[in-house]
């Protein structure tokens, strides 16, 4: 379930504020998709002693390596998605302000640990 997370506007790049989102956690890996494939993420996430597991785009000039294995366990990520996605009020932001819908993801994450603890 997600620690920390941020509510941009519907046209803000995830990518955008990556790098906010993990500057002050440790953790050994950083695993992402393409989508986070920037110098500022990976430089932060090496900066905050990460190791980032994230396959370069496809128009890199350079392609870095990264962990296929580690890589592919990146649905557990995905699957955490998906059961905040369920609760049709975080699907569809029903919620008009975003301290309302703060509290509905917490509100579902809540609910989901209980279920599964």
């Amino acid at each position: 379930m997600p620690v920390r997370f941020f509510i941009t506007s519907g046209t803000t790049a995830d990518c955008t504020v990556a790098a906010q989102l993990i500057e002050g956690f440790q953790a050994e890996y950083l695993l992402a998709d393409r989508g986070y494939d920037t110098d500022a993420i990976i430089l932060k996430a090496v900066n905050e002693g990460m190791i980032p597991v994230i396959p370069p785009r496809k128009n890199r000039k350079h392609l870095r390596e990264y962990d296929e294995y580690l890589y592919k366990l990146r649905h557990l990520v995905e699957n955490a998605f998906l059961l905040l996605k369920k609760w049709r009020g975080i699907a569809t932001r029903y919620a008009k302000n975003a301290s309302s819908f703060a509290a509905a993801v917490q509100i579902r994450c809540i609910a989901i640990w209980l279920l599964v603890y």
